[in-house]
């Protein structure tokens, strides 16, 4: 019985979003397992895998896919301000998530649980956190 880690799990959510190619090309940045750029003002898309059991089989886990957009600069009443693009992270969260979805692997689900989208104020921008929970029976 060989049991997954978590760098076995980033890659495949890694492989998912990354061979495809609508998805690269929607992006203005890019898909990375692990940490983005640091200070990147594109569109990025990160992997991580928080937790994974490792003494028994089923492997239960929780994994991350986030979805980075900048903010976009708009007038509100007469005052410019950067708010969320509510827009580019819908648009970009609907691919990931159908993409999760119709992922399919023999002895492993995933199973996309919770959504949220979270402010990050400091470099104006927004990002969609998708939780992932993984149940693993390993046939190999």
């Amino acid at each position: 019985m060989a049991l997954k880690n978590t760098y076995d799990t980033d890659a495949i959510l890694f492989g998912i979003l990354k061979n495809d190619a609508q998805l690269v090309s929607m992006i203005s940045g890019g898909i990375y397992a692990g940490q983005r750029p640091d200070n990147s003002i594109k569109e990025d898309v990160t992997v991580n895998t928080i937790d994974l059991t490792q003494e028994y089989e089923p492997q239960i886990g929780t994994s991350n896919v986030n979805i980075h957009v900048p903010d976009k600069l708009q007038t509100i009443g007469s005052v410019q301000m950067k708010i969320e693009d509510r827009i580019r992270l819908k648009t970009i969260t609907s691919r990931v998530i159908e993409l999760l979805r119709n992922a399919r692997f023999v002895g492993l689900r995933l199973i996309v649980t919770n959504q949220t989208t979270i402010r990050e104020a400091e470099i104006s921008q927004h990002f969609v956190n998708i939780r992932i929970d993984w149940n693993i029976h390993d046939l190999n």
